[in-house]
């Protein structure tokens, strides 16, 4: 019986799937080494992913590819005009899901309710301390 191929990375990868072709997704900007995708969740309106169209597994496993795919995603965010997040994860600690360098390009308004961590949204639901 013959042993069965253990998948590449690019077989494994939804965002390798997604740049050869092979699983969907909606294009939002094409380059030569990266893509801007629409996330399937999208958190506000607009919301676009950019990524390597080389598998780099996280913002720092690559700098150089990290600082491209940042390039592009400061470039497309430009073109909003507006305020926006862009952020990135490394690691699951850090809610990174998908092992795929992606930066989020998260357009902000005020009053749209998303709470980041660092916003005080989340710091008024944080429990407090008990104090002496």
């Amino acid at each position: 019986m013959a042993a069965t191929p253990t998948p590449t990375i690019a077989e494994r990868c939804v965002f390798c799937q997604i740049i050869a072709g092979t699983a969907p997704a909606t294009f939002v900007r094409e380059w030569d080494n990266a893509v801007a995708i629409l996330p399937l969740d999208g958190v506000t309106e607009g919301h676009v992913l950019v990524l390597p169209r080389r598998h780099v597994d996280n913002a720092v496993t690559d700098p150089p590819t990290t600082g491209q795919t940042a390039t592009r995603a400061a470039e497309l965010g430009a073109e909003l005009n507006s305020d926006l997040n862009l952020i990135t994860s490394v690691g699951a600690a850090a809610t990174q899901t998908v092992h795929h360098l992606h930066v989020h390009l998260v357009p902000r308004a005020a009053g749209d309710g998303l709470p980041l961590p660092w916003t005080p949204q989340q710091a008024a639901a944080r429990p407090t301390a008990a104090l002496d």
